[in-house]
Order: structure tokens, then sequence, then C-alpha cells
């Protein structure tokens, strides 16, 4: 799904433009950047939490030539779903045995 799915699908739920929408779609996705780089942590209940994570510098190996490789410090976002994420996406678990 891309953003402009998101969009459409909620602005036809609520009845507002897309214009609206978008913007308060974009807004919503800045107000999570902007909080996960100040604070580098941000928890959504239910939803999950955003957490910046410090990856040391090491060595790597190329698989198509075996050579050694040098991979530089940095952070990464990581993200670890809430209770209620993880129970609707193990729902597709009984999806699957359902059919089979």
């Amino acid at each position: 799904m891309t953003k402009k799915e998101i969009v459409r699908s909620i602005a036809d739920k609520l009845g507002l433009t897309q214009l609206q929408t978008k913007e308060i779609v974009q807004k919503t996705f800045d107000a999570i950047i902007e909080t996960i780089v100040e604070e580098r942590r941000i928890e959504l209940r239910n939803f999950g939490v955003f957490e910046v994570k410090h990856r040391a510098p090491r060595k790597a190996r190329n698989p198509r030539t075996g050579e050694e490789v040098a991979v530089k410090e940095k952070y990464v976002v990581t993200f670890k779903a809430g209770k209620v994420m993880e129970e609707e996406v193990n729902t597709l678990l009984d999806k699957k045995e359902k059919n089979g």
C-alpha cells in the first residue's frame, strides 16, 4: 500500500477531501520523524515502538567476490509491533489454516 492509497482510504472513510487528508497524513509522518530524531524513541500505543539504535562499524564480506569491506557506523530505526498489531497479524495464521 502506498501513501496515496492510505490517503484515499482515510478520505473515503471520513468524508474529507484527498488534499485535506494528504496534509494530515504528511503532518503525522513529519511529527513521527521529528520525534524519532529528537527523542530517539516514539511509542504509539497498540501500534508499536520506533527506536533509534546505533550500529558500530564492522567488517563484512562482499558475497560476490568474498572481498572484505568496511561498513561505517550508522544509526538505524527499529520497529517493534505493539500488542494489538501483533494480534491482528497473527490472525493471518488462522486464515491460512482455514484455507489449507
